[in-house]
């Protein structure tokens, strides 16, 4: 992708975050209420990423688990039944609305719209130690959303969701984006990213070669 579509990128990318934050809001008071009449207070919390250049970021998410989920271990990643996860955050994760403050992100150019999604720092540390390529992947601005996430399996290993990663460092453009958006409202709106991720699981047709 080349200086003027990425400048193209980022335009579009603070444009669209500024209206859906706009738009968005009933969405924030809505989700809001539920967790704090669920599981209390906070409602939102960070988390440091790496990004762009290996800088690292704080990201926002509205919380989906209970409150010091991680206080007494170390970092002890989600699981498909994770009892950590709360009643409303189910649902938030279903739909992927547990995402939707990063739109603060997208506006500070922490991240884009589409892109590969930010490690944690002690994450990063052993990938870049153990993981061929896995520094090219911080050649692109990390996304929202992304190959991995709409194609790949929920749970797959690192380097696969990997392979995906380069590929769209490797050949990403306005449109490839477009597509992507598109499919992540689609599931999003429709509820159904738990079946694109089951799908994936159990569609072994669907690598990162083929989208």
């Amino acid at each position: 992708m080349g200086s003027l579509s990425n400048a193209l990128k980022r335009l579009a990318d603070a444009s669209l975050a500024a209206i859906g934050l706009f738009f968005s809001t009933p969405v924030w008071m809505t989700i809001s209420l539920a967790i704090l009449l669920n599981d209390g207070w906070p409602v939102l919390y960070t988390q440091p990423r790496v990004g762009l250049g290996r800088r690292v970021f704080l990201i926002y998410k509205f919380r989906s688990m209970i409150r010091d989920a991680e206080r007494y271990t170390q970092v002890v990643y989600a699981t498909h039944d994770d009892p950590r996860i709360t009643r409303v955050g189910r649902i938030l994760r279903k739909t992927a609305l547990d995402e939707l403050p990063q739109l603060l992100n997208i506006l500070k150019g922490d991240i884009s719209w589409v892109g590969p999604r930010p490690a944690r720092p002690e994450e990063v540390v052993g990938y870049l130690r153990d993981i061929p390529r896995y520094d090219e992947r911080h050649r692109a601005r990390p996304g929202l959303t992304g190959l991995a996430q709409v194609y790949g399996r929920d749970y797959a290993d690192i380097r696969e969701k990997l392979a995906y990663d380069l590929q769209y460092v490797e050949h990403r453009t306005l449109l490839l984006d477009f597509r992507l958006c598109v499919k992540s409202c689609l599931n999003t709106a429709l509820g159904r990213w738990d079946a694109a991720r089951l799908s994936a699981e159990q569609d072994s047709s669907v690598t990162p070669g083929s989208v």
